[in-house]
């Protein structure tokens, strides 16, 4: 019997494939867990659409993350900080500071875990922080951090 995977099955199949299977196997196991649909011309029809709807959703995505690469390199933070002296700050600039100011004054949204900091901030200057912004791409934000 053909089946059409649900999810993926470690011994058959990624999800989406057309296998060829027993019918027992199927109608006793597969089909009762909702784990694969009998392989009909209108199921493999909604499969190619289902497939072709998520190739285009990934596709719009990592437009997405290249656009928002390109307006990083454009924007600069600038944040405040106190400090000691000799030019050392209290703390350190963390990663939900670099992702609120990036919010507030560029109007761009990242989540503070895709933020790279391969060291924290602790002094005054110019610095360029790595973002993960998914599909194997990066952005490098400006960040200046200033005496306030």
């Amino acid at each position: 019997m053909k089946v059409i995977l649900l999810q993926d099955i470690k011994a058959l199949g990624k999800k989406g494939q057309v296998v060829e299977v027993a019918d027992g196997y199927a109608r006793n196991y597969l089909l009762p867990r909702k784990l694969a649909q009998e392989a009909t011309a209108d199921n493999i029809n909604a499969a190619k659409m289902k497939e072709k709807a998520r190739l285009k959703k990934l596709e719009e995505e990592k437009a997405q993350a290249m656009a928002i690469a390109e307006k990083l390199k454009a924007c600069q933070v600038h944040i405040r900080a106190k400090a000691g002296g000799a030019g050392k700050l209290f703390g350190s600039v963390t990663s939900k500071e670099i992702a609120d100011a990036l919010q507030e004054q560029c109007g761009i949204t990242i989540e503070k875990n895709k933020i790279v900091q391969d060291e924290p901030i602790k002094t005054f200057g110019a610095f360029e922080v790595k973002c993960k912004l998914g599909f194997e791409i990066t952005g490098t934000i400006n960040v200046l951090v200033t005496e306030g």
